[in-house]
């Protein structure tokens, strides 16, 4: 639960998630109306394009699906090094991922291999945070966060905690903001933005490798 993780986990989380909305912000301009963090969306296009016939439409949606999944998997993969770096190596992974799609922006590959990288960074990055093998915070998809917020403000209103949904509304405010900032920039510069969200992914990585050490200089991420 997001509310578990302290307040600097929360921060760290809240970084992810704004990388991740700059990410969608700029495939869903770049890429004309298709995600590739939000798969909810990408599923309804995808039978939508399936009603009306438009099979590319119904690929192309179902592609970045398949690539989620596939990114999901690689950084479940990474997460099982026997390591106190279990974060580190998911967003490695995630990283690689998002630096490859930057890479792609600089030569002839089709755009098709470009959304697919960055669809499997997008998923990767959702296994930062996990209990027991399971998700326990998502770091692209809102919904979930939304309704914890709903139902934490209900109880608030009734006596419970009056902040606890305060980190809930602080990850679908950085998702939002994250997402702006990647469409507006994306229009100024083109698909080379790409690369800011690509050198900001990776030193989280880095941060996180720095927290996560014997060490800690940088305290517990909770």
């Amino acid at each position: 639960m997001a509310r578990s993780l302290g307040w600097r986990g929360i921060a760290f989380a809240s970084g992810l998630t704004a990388i991740a909305g700059f990410v969608d912000g700029v495939a869903f301009i770049h890429f004309g109306g298709y995600f590739v963090s939000f798969m909810s969306g990408n599923s309804t296009r995808s039978s939508a394009g399936l009603a009306e016939g438009n099979y590319f439409e119904w690929a192309l949606a179902i592609g970045l699906v398949v690539s989620f999944v596939l990114g999901v998997a690689a950084a479940t993969l990474a997460s099982q090094v026997p390591s106190v770096h279990r974060r580190g190596a998911v967003l490695s992974v995630s990283s690689v991922f998002l630096v490859a799609a930057a890479l792609t922006t600089l030569g002839s590959l089709h755009a098709v291999w470009t959304g697919a990288l960055m669809a499997m960074s997008m998923g990767a990055i959702n296994a930062t945070y996990t209990r027991r093998g399971e998700v326990s915070v998502g770091l692209t998809y809102m919904t979930g966060a939304l309704v914890k917020m709903g139902q934490h403000l209900a109880a608030a209103l009734v006596g419970g905690p009056k902040w606890a949904w305060l980190p809930y509304g602080a990850l679908w405010a950085m998702i939002t903001m994250g997402s702006f900032v990647g469409a507006f920039l994306y229009l100024q510069v083109g698909l080379l933005i790409l690369w800011a969200a690509a050198l900001a992914l990776v030193l989280w990585t880095v941060v996180a490798f720095l927290r996560d050490s014997p060490g800690r200089i940088f305290g517990t991420l909770g």
